[in-house]
């Protein structure tokens, strides 16, 4: 609900606080005493597109404050905790326009953008007049609104389901297709890698290997000579002979010297033990260097087809393991991806039935709904003076989506006979509000938690009509807040609260006012609004009959 209204320096208005109340406001007063300025005013600060120009002249900026009551489950809440706001169950709407033009919002004293504003904006405010295309007037909208008034939630939600399994079942095909397609453009290429890497199945460290043995092989021959040599010069006729020799040397000057040469013959025990050990490594080692020099050539045959897969490829020889398991698998997705495909056109085709079975369904109960809207409407139309029109509801296919298969537009006829057509092409301005009127009350409960504006809605309607028009305002106000810019005292006299709007003149400045109205002013101004000017005592007696 919106509580108040704050507006410094805007257009013809320096300071205007406004607090409105809930069930049925009304805002009267002359033509261009300023009404349209303060909706003006809740636009700008709700983030609609306006006026450019609103800064009053002379000011240095223009502000406007919009103070909002929220219950615990408002659609508001879910816009402020997307945007990142702290919520509560107050509300508060602050934007300034600079004289230059440049616009700044805050929400709950944290800034914000225009967009944010004007998604709060359809949480908070409806706007229901001649020239509203946000609303009612909107055949965008009109489709979500015949849904509200069926009550299917449980179709709808069905549909949305369906649609969405739906869309997921034909991405995953035209994935797999377009996979496939890929992996078809180079069958041949990957079935002659395949075998080509197969054939050779090199192992990760397998090429480092071959390189060594390689290098060993061909350097053998100079290796051996020069071990052959190391190893004669260890043996019995080398360093061992020459060392056994000085061992029993040594033993049999031992048992002259006493001690003496009992650490030199342990250290040589030991030298000898080390000297046969590296005389078995270096024997082993050539017989290791007595090579067949086929096998050289098998090596190097090997080494270089590794080599040569690795070049091809633009992979390290280790990877070619790994690269060739990537190839088998692509070719294993061809060799079966006719079955896959298969198997998920199976799974589309189920749920482009499903979605169809759900979107027939939904379209079935609109059908109907639209039936009991139409009576419901024309049922309204009739105490409002407009018996003969006919309002349809006009159903028609439309590309499959989330929310079914159906277009609708609200048409209306407003003879019998005549064509039907979009509401703001057929009716004329006062048939206009009144049809406009008569589909919000049979819509009421859209939309709860929603100030309702309703911009001289009674324009060119009067007497009992204009009465009727009141009365079915009041009865939306039962259930929220009606705000109503009018003209017709029958409706002003239905209000719960009442704001006179009027221009005075302080100098040289045009100015706008705001006064809310007791009873006895009350019965002043729709005196005026019967007489005119001159309010006579006649005058002010039907202001009073009206009030009751």
């Amino acid at each position: 609900m919106l509580r108040g209204l704050d507006i410094r320096d805007m257009l013809i208005i320096d300071r205007l606080e406004l607090e409105f109340q809930p069930g049925l406001n009304v805002l009267t007063g002359e033509t261009g005493a300023g009404k349209s300025i303060l909706l003006d005013s809740l636009g700008f600060v709700l983030g609609w597109r306006g006026r450019a120009e609103l800064v009053r002249q002379g000011a240095q900026q223009g502000e406007v404050i919009a103070s909002f009551d929220l219950a615990d489950d408002h659609a508001a809440h879910a816009v402020l905790e997307a945007a990142g706001i702290p919520g509560g169950d107050e509300l508060i709407l602050r934007r300034v326009n600079t004289a230059e033009g440049r616009k700044t919002a805050w929400i709950n004293d944290r800034r914000a953008s225009g967009e944010v504003l004007r998604q709060l904006s359809e949480t908070l405010v409806e706007l229901h007049g001649q020239h509203d295309d946000r609303g009612l007037l909107n055949p965008r909208g009109h489709l979500a609104l015949l849904d509200t008034f069926m009550d299917r939630a449980d179709l709808i939600a069905a549909t949305r389901q369906a649609w969405r399994a739906r869309r997921d079942a034909v991405k995953a095909l035209d994935t797999a297709r377009a996979a496939l397609e890929e992996v078809r453009a180079e069958e041949d290429f990957l079935r002659h890698a395949v075998d080509e890497l197969d054939k050779i199945d090199a192992q990760p460290g397998e090429e480092a290997e071959l390189d060594s043995r390689r290098r060993l092989m061909q350097s053998a021959e100079k290796v051996r000579e020069d071990v052959g040599r190391a190893l004669s010069a260890l043996g019995n006729d080398g360093a061992e002979g020459v060392m056994t020799d000085a061992l029993r040397w040594l033993e049999g000057a031992a048992e002259h010297t006493g001690d003496r040469l009992d650490a030199p013959l342990a250290a040589l025990s030991r030298a000898m033990t080390e000297l046969g050990e590296a005389a078995d490594g270096v024997e082993r080692c050539l017989d290791a260097l007595d090579f067949d020099p086929l096998e050289l050539e098998r090596t190097e045959e090997r080494l270089f087809a590794i080599r040569g897969l690795s070049r091809k490829h633009a992979i390290v020889p280790d990877d070619l393991a790994e690269f060739a398991a990537t190839m088998r698998a692509r070719l294993e997705r061809l060799d079966k991806g006719a079955g896959d495909i298969a198997a998920l056109e199976k799974a589309a085709k189920a749920a482009d039935s499903v979605y169809g079975d759900a979107a027939k369904g939904l379209s079935e109960a609109r059908a109907e709904a639209a039936l009991r809207l139409d009576a419901a409407v024309e049922t309204e139309l009739a105490p409002l003076k407009m018996e003969r029109a006919r309002f349809h509801t006009a159903l028609r296919p439309a590309e499959p989506g989330p929310e079914g298969t159906d277009e609708a537009t609200f048409t209306v006829a407003t003879n019998p006979g005549a064509p039907a057509g979009a509401l703001n092409r057929i009716a004329s301005g006062g048939e206009l509000s009144r049809f406009l009127l008569a589909l919000k009350v049979c819509l009421s409960g859209d939309t709860p938690g929603v100030t309702m504006i309703f911009d001289e809605i009674d324009r060119g309607v009067g007497g009992a009509t204009a009465d009727a028009v009141g009365r079915r305002l009041a009865a939306l106000s039962d259930q929220g807040q009606v705000l109503v810019v009018t003209h017709s005292p029958q409706v002003a006299a239905l209000g719960a609260h009442h704001w006179r709007v009027a221009k005075k003149v302080e100098g040289e400045a045009t100015l706008s006012t705001v006064t809310p109205l007791d009873r006895v002013e009350r019965v002043d101004e729709i005196a005026r609004m019967l007489s005119g000017d001159r309010v006579t005592e006649e005058a002010r007696a039907a202001a009073l009959a009206l009030l009751g």
